[in-house]
Order: C-alpha cells, then structure tokens, then sequence
C-alpha cells in the first residue's frame, strides 16, 4: 500500500473489525518469524506496524517515530530488551503502552519491574489476545465502541521467515562465533523452536547449549549449521 494511501487510512477512527485503527506499532524483533506473526496480526487489526531488529534499529526508529505501542523482545543480538524497556518507560514523552515479549515466561517479572505495561509470551499467533491486550494500554477515545471476534483467530507466518532465520543461525555459526554470540544463538534458537514446535531446532539449540558450556556435544558448530541449513532448505521446497 502506498504510503500516502496508507496515512489516509490511519486517520480512519477504529472499527469493530479493525480495531487498532490508528495505532502504530513499533516491533522490535530480531526473529523473522515471530516478526512476521505480529505483522499479519496488526494487519488483520488495522494497526501500522513499523520493525527493528536490535536495539540500535529501535533507537533509531524512535528518533524518527512515535509509536503508540511498542512490543519488545527480550533477546536482542545487541543487548537485552530490557534496557530499552526501561529507557522508554522513563522517557519524558511516554508511549501509551510498552509489551515485553519472550519465550521465556520466568522474564515477565523483570520486565514488568522494569516499566513494561504487559508481557506477552511466544509464540504470539492469536489475534483477539494481542487486540485485547493493546487496547487495554490505549486511551478510551482510540478504542472502538465494540470489537469483534476474528473469524480465524490464529495467524501462520510464512515458512520462508522461519528460513530467513535459520539461514541467519548458520550464517552466524560459520564464522567462528565468539561466546556472546553462541549465547545469543542458543536464545535465539530456543525461541525459534519454541514458537515452531521444531523438535529438530530444538536439538540444535540443545547442542549448541552443550557446547557453549564446554559439555560433551553431540554435533559441532559445522554439524548444527548443515543440520539448520538442510532444514531450512526443505522449507524453501528446494
């Protein structure tokens, strides 16, 4: 949609359809996959989305921005969500609604003391809890009189975002990775075997895991990226 085209329906007051008419959300996301769920979920909601994918791009996009929801996930490849959460929670002009999200529900707490409005865990796919859970951040005159049900609730992201990711893991895994990579890798690939229900990326993640803590592995770092490549691969359909 043209970006003209696209302002023009933003000023449209929300409906029972589309709801979060109106509201920009800025995602920030390093997981295509997961970024991919929120954008078909914001689309079908009538909110416009905008996406970084650490917490520089965020910054960035905040200079030149205002969203009035931000969804943040909590493992970045620079650094930890929460450090922008609680900037953003601090800032003199503060969005309406800050959401951390992760696949790690024991982070919720933190999050939450660290300014955050709500914590959403992976894998987000339903469309009428995230509606719910936005709305509940935004000021009443930004709310429809009423919401309706979405006829399918659950959103499926494209198998290439999930490929996109893995090429990313193995991309990272073939250059000697320093140890806060590997950290990051195995977050990474954790919340990614989470939100899929991949037992083969979740196998990878665990190897990885072992070698990260200097364990007897059952791979090396080439053998979890060709396991990760040839499953990316199959999902290309190539």
């Amino acid at each position: 949609m043209p970006e003209a085209l696209e302002d023009l329906v933003m000023m449209q007051p929300p409906t029972a359809n589309r709801p979060l008419l109106g509201t920009m959300v800025l995602v920030v996301e390093d997981s295509r996959h997961a970024c991919e769920a929120l954008r078909l979920i914001c689309q079908r909601s009538g909110a416009r989305i905008r996406r970084a994918g650490s917490l520089a791009s965020a910054e960035r996009h905040l200079r030149t921005y205002r969203p009035r929801i931000a969804v943040i996930d909590l493992g970045l490849p620079d650094g930890s969500g929460l450090e922008l959460i609680a900037k953003m929670a601090e800032a003199d002009a503060r969005i309406d609604g800050i959401i951390a999200s992760s696949g790690d529900e024991s982070l919720k707490d933190a999050a939450i003391g660290m300014g955050a409005d709500a914590f959403l865990p992976k894998p987000i796919s339903s469309i009428a809890h995230f509606q719910k859970t936005v709305l509940g951040l935004l000021p009443e005159d930004a709310q429809p009189v009423r919401v309706a049900r979405p006829a399918v609730d659950e959103v499926a992201p494209d198998v290439l975002s999930l490929r996109d990711d893995l090429a990313l893991a193995c991309e990272l895994l073939r250059t000697s990775p320093g140890p806060d990579t590997l950290a990051y890798l195995v977050n990474f690939l954790l919340g990614l075997a989470k939100c899929t229900r991949d037992p083969l990326i979740g196998e990878s993640a665990a190897d990885l895991a072992a070698l990260q803590d200097g364990a007897h592995a059952n791979a090396s770092l080439l053998e979890i990226a060709n396991a990760l490549d040839a499953r990316a691969q199959h999902l290309g359909g190539v």
